[in-house]
C-alpha cells in the first residue's frame, strides 16, 4: 500500500517525538527513588490490566543510549520526556537526590550530543505516595511542594534545557485520579476531585513563578483539550455539550488564558462546585503569562444528554456531569477505541484560538494511536492504520497553520511502546516496537515515514538558508 504524502511545513516548524517518566523508565527502586502513586496503584489487585506495573517497562533507565539513538536516527528536532518527581526529590520533599537528577543530567547531555533539544514535563502523574497520604492534589500544600520540586530540576537542567512543561494532562490526574478511579490514586470523589483540578492549576502556577526566577527560557503546560460537538441541535444535548466542555476543557483554559473561572461551573457540577478550596489571589497565580500551549489529542467528543449516575447531586463524583459520549459507526476505531476523525484536529486548534485571541504559540505535545501491532515474518511491523492516522492529522495541523494558526510544533505519541497505564501492556502506541521480554526494539513502519517527514523538514530548512 503506497504510503500517505507528507504534509508541508512551515521551515521553523519542529517535529519531535515524546515518552513518560513512569511508562518507560523502570528502575523504580534504583538509586533512591521512591514509590509513586502508580507503583502503589499498579500494585493493587484488580487496579490494572493482567497487574501490570512500570517496575521495569522499557527499562529505559538504563538503555537510554539506545533509546537516543533510535530518536537520531528518527531525525527529530526535539524529544519530550518528563521528570520523576521521587526519583528527583525522594518522597516529594527535602534536597534533590544526586543519583536521581543526575539520570536525566546524563540523558540531556546524550540528546544535546546528537543535536536534539530536550523539552522536559515536570509533572506526568507520578506523584510521590507520601505527599499523597498526605492528601495528595486535595491539598493546597502539594501545589507548593511542586513548585519546590519544579525549582529542584530547573536548577539542574534549565542551563541546557529550552522548553519547560509543568503539568501534562491535569484533566486526567485530577479527574480519573480523584474523581472515577481510573487512574492513581483510584479515588472516587466529589469536590475534593474539583480541589485536585485547583491545586494543580495553583502548582503550575506556582512552578511557572519559580522557572521564571531560575531563568528558564519557554514555559509552558499541556492540556488533553477535546473537541467537543453535541450529538443534536436539541436544546439538552446543546447543554450537555457545554457541561462536557467545561468538564474537559473550560476549567483548565479559562483560568489559564483567560484569568477567570469558567461560568458554567455551577451548571456543571452544581454544589460540588462550592469554590471552598479557592483563595484569593489564585487566580493571578494560575493565570501568569507562559510561552506556549500544549495540546495533546487524540479522538473527537460527540456529547448527547444523559441521567446522572447518582441521583443525590452531593453523592455524586466529579465525572458525572450528566453527559454521554455517542458512538461514531462510520469512522474507524483504535485499538483503545477511540473513533479517528483527523479534521476534528484542525477544529480543535481553530476553536482555542477563536475563543481565546491571546493564546499563546500552540504545540501539539502528544498524537498518536494504539494499534493492533505484530513483528511480521519479514521482521517488521507493518502499522498501516497507524501511518494513516499520523498523516491524517499532520496534515490537518499544516492546514491550521496554513490559515493562520501559530501552531509552532508537534510530537509523536510515542516514541515506543510502553506501559499504558491502567491498560498495561495491551496497548500499544509506540512508532518502536518493544518485546517486553527481551527489551529489543524494532522501528514500525510509521517510524519510517516519520523519519521521511523529518528528512523533508530538513530539506526545507536547508532551501529557506540558501535562499
Amino acid at each position: 500500500m503506497t504510503a500517505p504524502d507528507l504534509p508541508t511545513f512551515p521551515p521553523g516548524f519542529v517535529l519531535g517525538a515524546a515518552t513518560a517518566s513512569y511508562q518507560i523508565e523502570g528502575a523504580v527502586a534504583e538509586d533512591g527513588r521512591t514509590p509513586s502513586i502508580w507503583d502503589t496503584f499498579s500494585r493493587t489487585p484488580g487496579r490494572t490490566l493482567g497487574g501490570a506495573t512500570g517496575d521495569v517497562a522499557c527499562d529505559h533507565y538504563h538503555r537510554y543510549r539506545e533509546d537516543v539513538a533510535l530518536l537520531a536516527d528518527l531525525g527529530v528536532d526535539s524529544y519530550r520526556f518528563s521528570t520523576a518527581w521521587p526519583r528527583v526529590q525522594p518522597g516529594g520533599r527535602g534536597p534533590v537526590n544526586p543519583a536521581g537528577i543526575g539520570f536525566y543530567d546524563r540523558l540531556v547531555d546524550e540528546l544535546l550530543s546528537r543535536g536534539i533539544d530536550p523539552a522536559v514535563t515536570l509533572y506526568h502523574w507520578d506523584l510521590p505516595q507520601e505527599l499523597e497520604d498526605a492528601g495528595g492534589w486535595r491539598e493546597r500544600d502539594t501545589a507548593h511542594r511542586f513548585a519546590e520540586y519544579s525549582r529542584l530540576v530547573v536548577d539542574a537542567l534549565g542551563d541546557r534545557v529550552t522548553r519547560w512543561i509543568t503539568l501534562n494532562e491535569p484533566w486526567c490526574a485530577a479527574f480519573l485520579g480523584y474523581a472515577n478511579g481510573h487512574h492513581a490514586p483510584g479515588a472516587q470523589e466529589g469536590t475534593p476531585a474539583l480541589a485536585a483540578a485547583h491545586h494543580l492549576l495553583l502548582g503550575h502556577g506556582l512552578a511557572v513563578a519559580q522557572l521564571r526566577e531560575a531563568g528558564a527560557r519557554e514555559v509552558g503546560i499541556t492540556l488533553n483539550l477535546d473537541q467537543v460537538t453535541p450529538a443534536s441541535d436539541s436544546e439538552a444535548d446543546r447543554a450537555a455539550a457545554l457541561r462536557a466542555l467545561t468538564h474537559h476543557n473550560l476549567v483548565w483554559t479559562e483560568p489559564l488564558l483567560a484569568g477567570r473561572y469558567p461560568e458554567s461551573e455551577r451548571a456543571t457540577w452544581g454544589e460540588l462546585a462550592d469554590g471552598s478550596y479557592r483563595r484569593d489571589g489564585d487566580l493571578e497565580v494560575i493565570g501568569a503569562p507562559i510561552d506556549f500551549l500544549g495540546i495533546n489529542y487524540y479522538t473527537p467528543a460527540v456529547v448527547a444528554d444523559a441521567p446522572h449516575d447518582e441521583p443525590d447531586p452531593a453523592k455524586r463524583t466529579a465525572m458525572d456531569v450528566g453527559t454521554r459520549q455517542v458512538e461514531r459507526p462510520e469512522l474507524r476505531h483504535t485499538t483503545m477505541g477511540w473513533p479517528v476523525d483527523p479534521p476534528s484536529l484542525g477544529r480543535l486548534i481553530a476553536e482555542v484560538f477563536e475563543r481565546y485571541p491571546d493564546c499563546p504559540p500552540v504545540w501539539i505535545t502528544e498524537n498518536g494511536s494504539a494499534e493492533a501491532d505484530v513483528v511480521g515474518e519479514d521482521g517488521v511491523v507493518h502499522d498501516t492504520d497507524r501511518v494513516e492516522y499520523l498523516a491524517g492529522h499532520l496534515a490537518a495541523v499544516a492546514e491550521q497553520i496554513a490559515e493562520g494558526a501559530d501552531v509552532r510544533g508537534y510530537y509523536v505519541w510515542s516514541l515506543m511502546d510502553n506501559f499504558e497505564w491502567a491498560f498495561g501492556y495491551d496497548q500499544r502506541f509506540g512508532i518502536v516496537h518493544v518485546d517486553y521480554d527481551t527489551q529489543v526494539r524494532t522501528p514500525k513502519d510509521s517510524y519510517r515515514w516519520f523519519q521521511r517527514l523529518t528528512a523533508a523538514q530538513r530539506a526545507a530548512r536547508g532551501r529557506e538558508a540558501q535562499a
